[in-house]
């Protein structure tokens, strides 16, 4: 995806941020955030993550315990629609 291009990853850093930021907040991983706020995007968004590893299981079933506010659902989607990608990179 041309999202994740090293050439355009810049573009995300301020999304990746604001992640982070929430993040600590919660005492959280950032892939937990992100899953966290896929889910709160019911019933548009159902994420379904895939990993081989147990860890990784264990780090993405904790963010179905994590709550975020309507202020940081909102910042996150906010962040998120400001990502401009030239799309001659995809």
């Amino acid at each position: 995806m041309g999202r994740f291009k090293p050439e355009v990853m810049n573009h995300n850093q301020v999304l990746l941020d604001l992640i982070a930021k929430v993040a600590e907040s919660k005492n959280a991983t950032s892939a937990q955030i992100v899953l966290a706020w896929e889910l709160a995007q019911r019933p548009y968004i159902i994420p379904i993550p895939g990993t081989t590893k147990l860890h990784r299981l264990e780090e993405n079933l904790g963010a179905f315990n994590i709550e975020l506010t309507d202020e940081e659902v909102i910042s996150i989607k906010k962040a998120l629609s400001k990502i401009n990608i030239d799309e001659t990179h995809f």
